[in-house]
Protein backbone atom coordinates (compact mmCIF):
# COMPACT_ATOMS: atom_id res chain seq x y z
CA UNK A 1 0.00 0.00 0.00
CA UNK A 2 1.18 2.85 -0.30
CA UNK A 3 2.40 6.36 1.36
CA UNK A 4 0.60 8.52 0.37
CA UNK A 5 -2.34 10.57 1.78
CA UNK A 6 -4.17 10.03 -1.93
CA UNK A 7 -7.83 8.51 -1.32
CA UNK A 8 -10.03 7.97 -3.93
CA UNK A 9 -14.25 9.14 -3.79
CA UNK A 10 -16.74 7.70 -5.59
CA UNK A 11 -20.75 7.48 -5.60
CA UNK A 12 -23.84 7.17 -7.72
CA UNK A 13 -26.18 9.87 -8.21
CA UNK A 14 -27.84 9.26 -5.15
CA UNK A 15 -24.62 10.17 -2.39
CA UNK A 16 -23.12 12.87 -4.59
CA UNK A 17 -23.59 15.75 -1.93
CA UNK A 18 -22.23 13.20 0.95
CA UNK A 19 -19.43 12.65 -1.32
CA UNK A 20 -18.59 16.28 -1.84
CA UNK A 21 -18.61 17.06 2.27
CA UNK A 22 -16.57 13.80 2.75
CA UNK A 23 -14.19 15.36 -0.05
CA UNK A 24 -14.19 18.94 1.88
CA UNK A 25 -13.44 17.48 4.98
CA UNK A 26 -10.81 15.18 4.00
CA UNK A 27 -9.07 17.58 2.19
CA UNK A 28 -9.21 19.67 5.07
CA UNK A 29 -7.68 17.04 6.98
CA UNK A 30 -4.95 16.63 4.56
CA UNK A 31 -5.96 14.12 2.56
CA UNK A 32 -5.60 14.54 -1.22
CA UNK A 33 -9.28 13.50 -2.42
CA UNK A 34 -9.23 11.64 -5.98
CA UNK A 35 -12.92 12.57 -7.00
CA UNK A 36 -14.06 10.69 -9.64
CA UNK A 37 -17.69 11.78 -9.85
CA UNK A 38 -20.56 11.47 -11.25
CA UNK A 39 -21.20 15.70 -10.52
CA UNK A 40 -24.61 15.65 -11.94
CA UNK A 41 -27.70 13.85 -10.48
CA UNK A 42 -28.78 11.48 -13.64
CA UNK A 43 -29.45 8.26 -12.72
CA UNK A 44 -26.07 6.15 -12.71
CA UNK A 45 -24.77 2.77 -11.93
CA UNK A 46 -22.88 2.48 -8.84
CA UNK A 47 -21.19 -0.66 -10.15
CA UNK A 48 -19.18 1.20 -12.60
CA UNK A 49 -18.19 3.70 -9.72
CA UNK A 50 -17.43 1.30 -7.00
CA UNK A 51 -15.00 -0.46 -9.74
CA UNK A 52 -13.31 2.64 -10.62
CA UNK A 53 -12.64 3.48 -7.30
CA UNK A 54 -11.18 -0.14 -6.27
CA UNK A 55 -9.23 0.38 -9.34
CA UNK A 56 -7.34 3.24 -8.07
CA UNK A 57 -6.72 2.01 -4.75
CA UNK A 58 -5.64 -1.33 -5.97
CA UNK A 59 -3.34 -0.02 -8.48
CA UNK A 60 -1.52 2.12 -5.16
CA UNK A 61 -2.64 5.44 -7.09
CA UNK A 62 -4.50 5.82 -3.35
CA UNK A 63 -4.18 4.81 -0.92
CA UNK A 64 -7.16 4.24 0.27
CA UNK A 65 -10.87 5.05 -0.90
CA UNK A 66 -14.52 5.73 -0.19
CA UNK A 67 -17.42 4.63 -2.03
CA UNK A 68 -21.21 5.98 -1.32
CA UNK A 69 -24.49 5.34 -2.56
CA UNK A 70 -28.28 4.64 -1.13
CA UNK A 71 -27.23 1.81 1.16
CA UNK A 72 -23.58 1.62 0.48
CA UNK A 73 -24.29 -2.05 0.01
CA UNK A 74 -24.06 -2.43 -4.06
CA UNK A 75 -21.44 -0.26 -3.86
CA UNK A 76 -19.44 -2.25 -1.68
CA UNK A 77 -20.25 -5.41 -3.69
CA UNK A 78 -18.77 -3.89 -6.96
CA UNK A 79 -15.81 -2.59 -4.88
CA UNK A 80 -15.25 -5.87 -3.34
CA UNK A 81 -14.80 -8.10 -6.48
CA UNK A 82 -11.28 -5.89 -8.05
CA UNK A 83 -8.81 -8.36 -6.36
CA UNK A 84 -7.04 -6.76 -3.61
CA UNK A 85 -9.71 -4.61 -2.30
CA UNK A 86 -11.17 -5.25 1.31
CA UNK A 87 -14.37 -2.96 1.38
CA UNK A 88 -16.93 -2.75 4.30
CA UNK A 89 -20.02 -0.74 4.94
CA UNK A 90 -20.10 1.27 7.94
CA UNK A 91 -22.93 3.03 9.76
CA UNK A 92 -21.36 3.75 12.70
CA UNK A 93 -17.47 4.97 14.29
CA UNK A 94 -16.71 1.60 15.96
CA UNK A 95 -17.14 -0.66 12.83
CA UNK A 96 -14.77 1.25 10.81
CA UNK A 97 -11.92 1.95 12.78
CA UNK A 98 -12.00 -2.19 13.22
CA UNK A 99 -12.39 -2.91 9.88
CA UNK A 100 -9.08 -0.73 9.45
CA UNK A 101 -7.59 -2.41 12.61
CA UNK A 102 -8.65 -5.87 12.11
CA UNK A 103 -9.19 -6.55 8.61
CA UNK A 104 -6.77 -4.09 6.89
CA UNK A 105 -9.87 -2.57 4.92
CA UNK A 106 -8.78 -0.46 1.88
CA UNK A 107 -11.87 1.03 1.30
CA UNK A 108 -15.08 2.14 3.14
CA UNK A 109 -18.72 2.20 1.84
CA UNK A 110 -21.24 4.35 3.16
CA UNK A 111 -24.84 4.78 2.40
CA UNK A 112 -25.99 8.33 2.06
CA UNK A 113 -30.04 7.06 2.59
CA UNK A 114 -28.83 5.79 5.99
CA UNK A 115 -27.10 8.13 8.04
CA UNK A 116 -26.41 11.68 8.31
CA UNK A 117 -23.62 14.27 7.37
CA UNK A 118 -22.68 14.53 10.82
CA UNK A 119 -22.31 10.83 11.00
CA UNK A 120 -20.37 10.16 7.89
CA UNK A 121 -17.78 12.55 8.40
CA UNK A 122 -17.66 10.94 11.88
CA UNK A 123 -17.17 7.40 10.70
CA UNK A 124 -15.14 8.71 7.79
CA UNK A 125 -12.78 9.91 10.44
CA UNK A 126 -12.44 6.74 12.74
CA UNK A 127 -11.77 5.08 9.11
CA UNK A 128 -8.78 6.58 7.85
CA UNK A 129 -7.20 7.45 11.50
CA UNK A 130 -7.12 3.81 11.84
CA UNK A 131 -4.15 1.51 11.18
CA UNK A 132 -4.19 -2.23 10.53
CA UNK A 133 -2.80 -4.13 14.27
CA UNK A 134 -1.29 -6.88 12.15
CA UNK A 135 -0.49 -10.17 14.13
CA UNK A 136 -2.72 -12.79 14.21
CA UNK A 137 -5.37 -10.37 12.15
CA UNK A 138 -2.93 -10.94 9.06
CA UNK A 139 -3.08 -14.33 8.91
CA UNK A 140 -6.93 -13.85 8.68
CA UNK A 141 -5.92 -11.04 6.29
CA UNK A 142 -3.92 -13.89 4.32
CA UNK A 143 -6.56 -16.29 4.22
CA UNK A 144 -8.84 -13.81 2.68
CA UNK A 145 -6.78 -12.95 0.00
CA UNK A 146 -6.16 -16.63 -0.86
CA UNK A 147 -9.94 -16.94 -1.03
CA UNK A 148 -9.69 -14.08 -4.13
CA UNK A 149 -6.76 -16.05 -6.23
Amino acid sequence: MTASKRIALSSDHAAIEMRQAVAAHLSARGWEPVDIGPTTPESTHYPRHGEAAARLVASGDCRLGIVLCGTGQGIMMAANKVKGIRCGVCSDSFSARMIRQHNDANMLALGARVIGEGLALDIVDAFVSAEFEGGRHGTRVEMIMQIEG
